[in-house]
């Protein structure tokens, strides 16, 4: 009985030990099994005792005393991160630091919540995604929003702030995606946001924002996606452009509907990477350069409904990978075709990349 016991506890402790990646079979690591057993037993200890930071619990129960029932019913308990049986609050993801947890992910999208921006959200510091996209959320983004510098993904479309961008947006460093499109934010667009050096996607089409694009934001070189579509701006792509080496990686464009005006400048051949540059509805004018014809990556080409006049530069309809040829409503000469099936080019929520 006491050798088949012995055998049994062998057999877990081998078990136990191949799941651990360990091999207890030679005499010296089964020295020290026991060992092994108090480091594993005071890990987990450690981690199930790990108390969640005073500065997050406080935020996120302010923040659950202004949202709306749909959140609050699925907030039980007063620890966001989960306290003993209860487990952390839908939307919220933790992570241990040291001894403590600390909230990194705050995710509240599409449940209605109304109201102005929950400034509470400014002091969970080492917040690195915060989505709020597809709610009510009304008022400005507080200035405060400069103090989450660990943020690298803030999605806050398809609500209904407004007014101006707050220039401390540009104090978060390590941000790479941007999403403000669906709101009523007006203004000019700040050149502060060219201090994000990991910026890859912007989002701020569908607002009421005026003025120029900031040439600025050509110095992002990790900047791949930029789309101001559906505002009020002004200027042209000159202007946009004029710094040298601007918008190395970019691969998307959208300028539609503004009130751009100017000629598609021979420069704009340059950005060897674009894929897709969407111009319509502006008041552009002037001849389509053949140098844009030998981007050699571009896919998609919106011109229609500007003032454009003159020819197609053969190098399009000779291009390997041009796919739509957008040209209509403007003033080309007759016999000049469009490329494509001209289907209405949107983006899904698929495109916005995280």
């Amino acid at each position: 009985m006491v050798s088949d016991l012995r055998y049994v506890n062998y057999r877990k402790r081998r078990l136990f030990s191949v799941s651990l990646g360990l091999d207890l079979s030679t005499p010296k690591m089964a020295s020290l099994w026991p060992l092994t057993l108090i480091c594993i037993f005071a890990f987990s200890l450690s981690v199930a005792h790990s108390k969640t930071l005073k500065r997050d619990v406080k935020a996120l129960n302010e923040i659950k005393a202004s949202l709306g029932w749909r959140v609050v019913y699925s907030w039980i308990g007063d620890d966001p991160c989960g306290d003993g049986d209860l487990p952390p609050w839908s939307g919220v993801t933790c992570s241990t630091q040291g001894d403590y947890r600390v909230v990194t992910e705050l995710e509240v999208y599409a449940v209605s919540i109304v109201g102005p921006f929950p400034i509470a959200v400014t002091n969970l510091l080492d917040l690195r995604r915060l989505d709020l996209h597809n709610n009510k959320l009304t008022g400005p983004i507080p200035p405060q929003i400069g103090r989450l510098r660990r943020l690298r993904t803030l999605n806050l479309r398809w609500n209904k702030l407004q007014d101006v961008l707050p220039p401390e947006i540009g104090e978060l460093k390590r941000l790479t995606h941007l999403s403000l499109s669906f709101n009523n934010f007006k203004g000019e667009i700040p050149r502060e946001l060219a201090n994000l050096p990991e910026l890859r996607y912007l989002y701020l089409q569908e607002n009421r924002f005026t003025g120029r694009i900031p040439p600025e934001l050509g110095t992002l070189q990790n900047l791949r996606h930029l789309d101001v579509g559906n505002n009020h701006l002004v200027g042209t792509i000159r202007e946009l452009i004029r710094i040298e080496g601007g918008f190395p990686v970019l691969r998307n464009l959208y300028l539609n509907n503004n009130y751009l005006t100017g000629g598609v400048p021979a420069q704009l051949a340059n950005l060897t990477n674009l894929e897709i540059l969407y111009l319509s509805y502006n008041k552009m004018s002037g001849v389509i350069p053949s140098a844009l014809g030998h981007i050699p990556k571009l896919t998609y080409l919106y011109l229609d409904h500007n003032q454009f006049s003159g020819r197609i530069p053969d190098a399009f309809y000779k291009h390997p990978f041009l796919k739509e040829l957008y040209i209509e409503g403007n003033g080309f000469r007759p016999g000049v075709n469009p490329i494509g099936a001209h289907k209405v080019l949107e983006l899904s929520d698929t495109d916005f990349l995280v």
